[in-house]
């Protein structure tokens, strides 16, 4: 299991990436939101789905849930 977040500030394509708590590019925390503890990346995807309509994986940390 690990913890997701989702960043609150969309990237150029309007996508808001969701990282891993251990990921290189993880937000600082005042631009992240908590998503959850999950097992993989698309459950996050999906809660990130719910604040963010247009949200996309991290292709560090989540490249099977990076789709751009």
């Amino acid at each position: 299991m690990k913890i997701y977040y989702v960043n609150k500030n969309a990237q150029e394509s309007k996508d808001h990436e969701v990282h891993t708590s251990d990921c290189s590019h993880l937000p600082i925390s005042a631009n992240r939101k908590y998503l959850g503890e999950y097992a993989s990346c698309e459950p996050a995807i999906i809660e990130a789905k719910k604040t963010y309509s247009q949200s996309n994986g991290c292709k560090i940390c989540c490249p099977d849930c990076h789709t751009n």
